[in-house]
């Protein structure tokens, strides 16, 4: 199957899907909205200071420096595990898990692809971690590799 022009899907589009009620989801707490602005405070300033071109774990061990500066708890590829009716099938590794309220997954990549949002939200999932940031660092401007998901 070929990826390349492969678009996310809109709700509204898939068939087969009601049109959510919008006034059962939970709003997310302040205290986790701060968190989440600090994180991509510290991911421009990554950004700033690097730029596009380096790998992946460059710019997450950048993140950890920014995060300790910050004084924003983190912890970095946390160990998450994936059950099937019970039984334990896989552990993945989340780039960063902060405050326990946030999953921030890294990457520098050319474009973000569909498998990278299914990335961090089955990480969201798996965690039970509402709010998650995908960050791509290979953009001229971080802006248009940030990418905000909320379940």
């Amino acid at each position: 199957m070929n990826h390349e022009n492969e678009e996310f899907m809109n709700h509204k589009d898939h068939k087969g899907h009601k049109d959510q009620n919008l006034q059962n989801i939970r709003p997310i707490p302040a205290s986790t909205e701060r968190i989440v602005r600090d994180v991509i405070g510290a991911a421009i300033e990554v950004h700033r200071h690097l730029g596009p071109g380096y790998l992946e774990p460059v710019y997450v061990r950048a993140i950890r420096v920014e995060l300790v500066l910050r004084q924003l708890p983190f912890e970095a590829e946390k160990p998450g595990p994936i059950l099937y009716r019970g039984d334990f099938l896989y552990t993945h590794r989340l780039d960063l898990v902060v405050s326990d309220v946030l999953v921030v997954e890294v990457k520098a990549v050319r474009k973000l692809r569909p498998i990278h949002q299914a990335q961090i939200l089955s990480y969201m999932k798996a965690s039970g971690i509402r709010v998650g940031l995908l960050l791509n660092f290979n953009v001229s401007r971080l802006i248009d590799g940030l990418r905000r998901f909320v379940l």
